[in-house]
């Protein structure tokens, strides 16, 4: 067993998968040229599993590698309710397919005990997780629908608008506060959420979104991959009366690894130090306390730096933070023990 098993707060391997038509779900059981995440090299890098993200693309998303001008901000355009829904059932089917033809090797959990059953097993553990509500309707239908299918994790945003919020616009430098909270049916949402305990994710959300939650929502408040706005003050990242808001509810934030959230300078550069990944955390257990911050890597989703730039070489991110003074009971907190502390919170009430 992994020293530090590492459960992580967020991925998008499964859009790599629905993006690249040479791939085979059954690739992900095999090491694998290029992308972040497969089941080899999870082995190697003690990566027990994490957040999978259904996310429905837009054709204008941004690439990492060719990021447009931050000056101003960027937000992508609303898609189609009839194409997000047949995306991301696409993406949600391609989640269970992979269990099955993992031969007991992947589980889709819905408890915080199977979650921690599969850590203990080296069972590669996997959260059905929503980034952005569109393919759920204005009368919630089918978020009954996808939550008795498994859905335990919601972001009701990405940065872009839909119809129960606006997702924050991606600017550097720039404040969260960018455009209205939720709508009506956000609120519902918010709320029938909370009924049938899916956690709500922050991540995307702006920030009067966010305070409409924070009053709203009787559950931790979770930004699953999010960074530190006063280290790197792109609109992405939260403030600091933002992270209080969290500690506040006992909830907990996700370390994003994506370089330009990462970066102080808002830069995409990867091949920098593993420092600034350091200090974010720093910032973060100083600000919300040790048992309320974990990983949310993004991988297969952003450019992330080298010394991180897939699962086999967490432990490079393990040794810096030893050497940064943390010891093995914070390394552990760090690595899957708070994720299990606040799904347990939220989903077991």
């Amino acid at each position: 067993m992994p020293e530090f098993p590492i459960f992580d707060g967020h991925n998008d391997t499964l859009l790599r998968f629905y993006n690249n038509d040479d791939l085979e779900l059954s690739d992900f059981l095999r090491e694998m040229d290029g992308g972040h995440i497969d089941l080899a090299r999870a082995r190697r890098g003690g990566f027990a599993g994490g957040f999978f993200a259904v996310f429905v693309p837009n054709k204008e998303r941004i690439d990492p590698d060719n990021m447009p001008d931050l000056s101003k901000p960027y937000t992508s355009p609303a898609v189609d309710f009839g194409f997000a829904q047949i995306a991301a059932n696409r993406l949600t089917a391609d989640l269970f397919r992979l269990e099955a033809v993992s031969g007991g090797r992947i589980k889709v959990v819905r408890s915080a005990a199977e979650l921690q059953n599969c850590i203990d097993n080296e069972v590669f553990a996997a959260i059905l997780h929503f980034e952005g509500a569109e393919a759920i309707d204005e009368d919630l239908d089918a978020l009954e629908v996808y939550y008795q299918a498994g859905l335990r994790s919601l972001g009701i945003v990405w940065s872009r608008p839909t119809i129960f919020a606006h997702g924050v616009p991606i600017a550097y430098p720039s404040s969260p506060d960018i455009g209205p909270g939720l709508t009506e049916t956000g609120k519902r949402l918010v709320k029938r959420c909370n009924e049938l305990g899916i956690m709500i994710d922050l991540s995307h959300m702006n920030e009067a979104g966010f305070w409409d939650i924070a009053e709203l929502s009787d559950a931790p408040l979770v930004a699953t991959h999010s960074n530190v706005h006063a280290i790197c003050p792109i609109s992405r990242n939260l403030t600091d009366k933002q992270l209080d808001a969290i500690k506040a509810s006992d909830g907990m934030v996700g370390l994003n690894f994506a370089t330009g959230f990462l970066n102080e300078d808002g830069a995409w550069d990867s091949d920098r130090p593993l420092d600034i990944m350091v200090r974010h955390l720093d910032y973060l257990v100083e600000r919300l306390g040790e048992t309320r911050v974990g990983l949310g890597s993004d991988y297969d989703g952003a450019r992330v730096p080298d010394a991180v730039g897939d699962v086999s070489k967490l432990p490079n991110l393990i040794a810096a933070l030893r050497d940064a003074g943390y010891n093995d009971d914070l390394l552990n907190k760090l690595s899957h023990q708070n994720w299990l502390r606040v799904l347990r919170k939220t989903w077991d009430g």
